[in-house]
């Protein structure tokens, strides 16, 4: 008798297994071998699905496909890249996997390619008025600071607030940022 493999199930929980890893041990103090044994498979398939390790870190931290966050207007691109850091599926906690893997070429890469890589270059050039690089940044920290605060910071209002009661916030502090600026912040004139 052939026992057949879900293939699709074998890597969703090889997923929520590295997610959980990575999450509390960051890069450097997770094996590959670790998260198998948590998912009940062979290490092997680890290679199979995700190719290495930091096939499985990237896959582990990343919501959706980071490429469809390209070329989004500004209010979109922050409402997705809001959602995929600071509301991720249940059990992934990938800003606290992208932190923890800092002092790791993986983590800073997968964090320049998560947040900032050429995402900021698409949105400033969206933005008309002064500092258009610099409001872009300021969105990006933005979101990630709301993200640290609900999953790092526990027992944070904002840890238990649903997206849909930070959305009304959310669209102000992005429109803020987006509209043209008054005066020049440079010269600190109001």
């Amino acid at each position: 008798m052939v026992v057949r493999r879900d293939k699709e199930a074998t890597r969703a929980r090889l997923l929520d297994a590295a997610r959980r890893r990575f999450a509390e041990h960051g890069y450097a103090g997770t094996s590959v071998r670790a998260v198998a044994g948590d998912a009940g498979v062979d290490a092997a398939l680890v290679f199979r699905y995700f190719g290495s390790k930091d096939g499985l870190f990237v896959a582990a931290t990343a919501d959706e496909d980071p490429e469809r966050l390209r070329g989004l207007p500004p209010e979109e691109f922050a409402e997705r890249l809001l959602s995929m850091f600071a509301y991720p599926p249940e059990g992934a906690r990938p800003v606290a996997a992208l932190l923890r893997s800092g002092g790791r070429a993986a983590g800073e890469a997968r964090l320049q390619a998560a947040v900032c890589g050429p995402y900021l270059d698409d949105v400033a050039g969206t933005l008309d008025g002064e500092d258009p690089e610099l409001r872009a940044e300021l969105l990006v920290a933005w979101v990630l600071g709301v993200a640290v605060m609900r999953g790092l910071v526990p027992g944070t209002l904002l840890g238990r607030t649903d997206p849909d009661a930070l959305a009304r916030y959310s669209r102000a502090v992005v429109r803020a940022l987006v509209d043209e600026p008054e005066g020049d912040a440079r010269r600190g004139s109001p």
